[in-house]
């Protein structure tokens, strides 16, 4: 009963969206295209909302595969440092190569997959109870891109700072379709690929030896799973920015509301996982701020102290 519920206020969510926010949008002028109502519906509005799913989406289902291949239901996109990677890519196609899109999705793309091929050889070295110690190594890269962004703050001038900050906070203004279009079609892809893997991946889930005895080759199928989940953050994050704490949240929650394997909660993690950003991008809209507050800010809140809490239920369940 609880998923049909929860399922039901999913949709009406995603259905009230686009209405709401800082200029009342008239619903029966949406449809004219010589209205300023339909212009910011089509135009600002309902892109937002897509950009917004597909961003939730992605991050979601990004931080079940890492918890399944690493084993450790803290690790994420954003707590592993991969999202800063990415970050720190895009910020260096904003001050050194004129912040064209083709260099922030190619830049973001090579910083997101040097932080998980560095995740994933030190993931091999540490043995199973030390898993947690990934979670230090994320943090100590995300230091190491936190300081090269400052050193590229210093070299940049007003404008490209300015822009560096604006996108470190993660937004999604975006005007029209033309930057929603690689976000879509990543996240689909992103959904089929992850979808097509479901098999290989039950079997990661029993346990390596397990997958290794059934013939698959563990090392090629972690390291697919990783380069396509990076190619799908990386994306995002060149798009939104470094929204953190979303792929932490929604599959501890999918978790607790299906009960059932991860290998067989990918549509559901991808589904609720965008409309949680939906939801704190409608809270970041309507807070009746001067100007909408960035939408990392909201996520933050929510996931720092869900994040904490995680800690402290591992701390208490290994007693």
């Amino acid at each position: 009963m609880m998923k049909y519920v929860s399922f039901v206020l999913a949709l009406a969510v995603l259905v009230i969206a686009p209405f709401f926010g800082e200029i009342a949008v008239d619903v029966q002028e949406i449809f004219n295209p010589e209205s300023s109502s339909s212009m910011l519906f089509w135009e600002i509005r309902f892109p937002r909302v897509i950009v917004a799913f597909c961003s939730g989406a992605i991050l979601s289902l990004a931080g079940l595969v890492f918890q399944s291949i690493f084993r450790n239901p803290l690790t994420t996109p954003f707590t592993l440092g991969v999202a800063s990677g990415a970050t720190l890519g895009t910020a260096l196609a904003i001050v050194f190569l004129g912040g064209l899109l083709f260099w922030q999705y190619a830049l973001s793309f090579i910083g997101a997959l040097l932080t998980v091929i560095v995740l994933f050889l030190l993931s091999r070295s540490l043995k199973s109870a030390q898993t947690l110690s990934l979670l230090l190594v994320g943090i100590a890269l995300s230091f190491f891109y936190s300081a090269a962004l400052m050193v590229l703050y210093y070299l940049s001038d007003f404008e490209q700072s300015y822009s560096i900050v604006r996108f470190t906070m993660g937004s999604l203004n975006i005007v029209g379709f033309d930057t929603a279009y690689p976000i879509v079609i990543a996240s689909l892809l992103f959904l089929f690929a992850i979808h097509w893997q479901r098999q290989p991946l039950r079997l990661l889930l029993t346990s390596l030896d397990f997958a290794f005895l059934k013939g698959l080759h563990v090392t090629r199928l972690v390291m697919t799973l990783l380069l396509i989940t990076s190619m799908a953050v990386a994306v995002c994050v060149s798009v939104v920015g470094p929204i953190g704490f979303v792929g932490l949240i929604v599959p501890h929650i999918i978790k607790l509301l299906y009960r059932s394997s991860s290998d067989t909660l990918i549509f559901p993690t991808f589904f609720y996982g965008g409309i949680f950003l939906v939801a704190c991008d409608l809270i970041a809209r309507n807070l009746g701020a001067a100007s909408d507050i960035p939408i990392g800010v909201v996520t933050s809140f929510l996931g720092g102290p869900f994040f904490i809490y995680l800690i402290l239920h591992r701390h208490k369940g290994s007693r």
